[in-house]
């Protein structure tokens, strides 16, 4: 079965420091004449960013787009986070670091204190040859070639009471319609996405009234909650969490095929294992809590794992899931640390590069078995993978041990046959479960290339670990057919 490469794709929203001072910082030394920072391009280059979803997050429900066009802007203060926004980096700055980047624009629109015609105008602004009011606007700022952005969203997390222009389910599925068709009236090819929970009183409406225009369900997910107060959770209750995204998945599946529109597909176009931190208030002190998010000490194996499971989940569901944006992609609780001098690529970084990297471009049909794991906050599979193929033969297979501390033995049957001798592989564990990498100790964690060695399809992998292993099933002599995991629990291919 194809993936969307679109499932490796990124988030980046005006919040705290991951604009400014992150991606866009002029004035640095290692800033372009754009302002666009270098070393963080060459870093997320690394990373085969397929799009990246911008301005927002809860920031967009308030968000101007006319505010950060043109050669005269002006600050704004930004309801949604409680700071001012000086309007520097806007669309034209954001479209021109996707195309450095070489990633596909994202657009999410304001659905808050926006109107379906503001969207419209931003579509055409960015989409429309000129000859219009807002395409000759765009040919009077330097860029006479429509942009020709693909991916919409209508609004962000309007179902919540903390985000800006909440509504009901009702209320979203008229909204949602009639932003729909005043978008697609104005560039019909553009593919549209909507804000949705996974919950019967929210997507059915939004599917019955708008579902014919929509190419994607958005729904976002942050597992460790730690909003108002920064107490991230240890590495064994993070554990405990790795089975919550296939279960959203399967939720939002079943809207999806209660509506009858199976065209729509599901993006989980904000996910991380945890949440970043913002506690409430309008002072001082609450907008400096916001650095708590980058002490790099957070970001251990617990967010490799974790996050290794959920891509996994989505591989398994590729026919249901078409979009996954890891939320943020710089600073907070991304995986790239941005600092004065530098760049640090934390565990998730590393577990994001080795799944761009080294995956086929095909799932493979699979069977996984495993034994329970006592996390001591509820028991899960301990083993979790997911296979894929090339089309040529070689099976690359991307195996979890969620343990903290010790060894778990797989067997691995692919076509009936037991995976026997050395095979290459990329493995990214660390000394310790909670091991993080920091400006001092960049290194700390990092992939290894090794090879794993296979008995009778039985393999051993270290403590809190993610491999990815290449199997040249062709040199067998069989086709690449089903297979299977198992840890007591073994991994096969049926």
């Amino acid at each position: 079965m194809p993936y969307s490469r679109h499932i490796f794709g990124h988030f980046i929203e005006h919040f705290h420091r991951q604009v400014y001072g992150g991606l866009f910082d002029p004035g640095s030394p290692l800033s372009d004449e754009r302002g666009f920072r270098q070393d963080v391009l060459a870093a997320l280059r690394e990373l085969k960013v397929p799009n990246v979803r911008w301005p927002g997050g809860c920031f967009v429900s308030g968000y101007h787009w006319l505010d950060g066009v043109g050669p005269s802007r002006r600050p704004t203060y930004d309801r949604a986070w409680r700071v001012t926004d000086p309007n520097t980096f806007g669309t034209d700055e954001f479209l021109a670091w996707c195309a450095e980047l070489g990633a596909e624009p994202y657009l999410c629109t304001n659905a808050g204190t926006g109107s379906p015609e503001e969207m419209a105008d931003w579509v055409e602004y960015v989409n429309r040859p000129p000859g219009s009011r807002w395409a000759d606007l765009r040919v009077e700022h330097g860029h006479r070639d429509p942009y020709g952005v693909r991916l919409w969203s209508i609004g962000n997390e309007n179902y919540g009471a903390w985000e800006l222009g909440a509504k009901t389910g009702t209320e979203w599925a008229a909204y949602v319609a009639e932003a729909a068709k005043q978008i697609l009236r104005t560039d019909p090819d553009v593919s549209l996405l909507a804000a949705a929970v996974e919950r019967t009183d929210w997507a059915l409406p939004l599917l019955d009234q708008a579902g014919e225009h929509l190419s994607f369900l958005s729904i976002h997910g942050y597992w460790d909650e730690l909003w108002e107060v920064d107490e991230p959770s240890s590495y064994l209750a993070c554990m405990a969490k790795t089975m919550e995204p296939e279960r959203q998945i399967a939720l939002a599946r079943a809207m999806i095929e209660a509506s009858g529109h199976r065209h729509v597909k599901i993006a989980f176009d904000e996910w991380n294992l945890r949440g970043w931190h913002h506690p409430t208030g309008t002072d001082a002190a609450a907008i400096a809590a916001r650095d708590r998010n980058d002490l790099n000490s957070t970001y251990t194996m617990a967010d490799a794992v974790f996050s290794a499971c959920f891509l996994n989940s989505c591989l398994r569901n590729a026919d249901g899931v078409g979009m996954a944006n890891i939320a943020p992609t710089v600073n907070a609780r991304g995986p790239l640390y941005v600092h004065p001098d530098g760049v640090v690529r934390r565990t998730t970084f590393h577990l994001l590069r080795m799944y761009a990297d080294l995956l086929g471009d095909r799932v493979l049909d699979a069977e996984i078995q495993s034994a329970d794991f006592d996390t001591g906050y509820g028991s899960v599979p301990l083993v979790d993978a997911v296979a894929t193929g090339d089309g040529e033969g070689l099976i690359t297979i991307a195996l979890v041990n969620k343990s903290d501390r010790a060894e778990a033995a797989v067997r691995v049957v692919v076509g009936g046959w037991a995976v026997s001798g050395e095979h290459p592989a990329t493995v990214l564990a660390g000394d310790r479960a909670d091991a993080y990498n920091d400006v001092d100790a960049p290194d700390a964690v990092r992939p290894v290339d090794r090879r794993i060695a296979f008995t009778d399809g039985v393999a051993v992998l270290p403590p809190h670990s993610v491999s990815v292993c290449r199997i040249p099933f062709r040199t067998q002599g069989r086709s690449a057919h089903p297979w299977s995991v198992s840890n007591s629990g073994v991994m096969r291919t049926a």
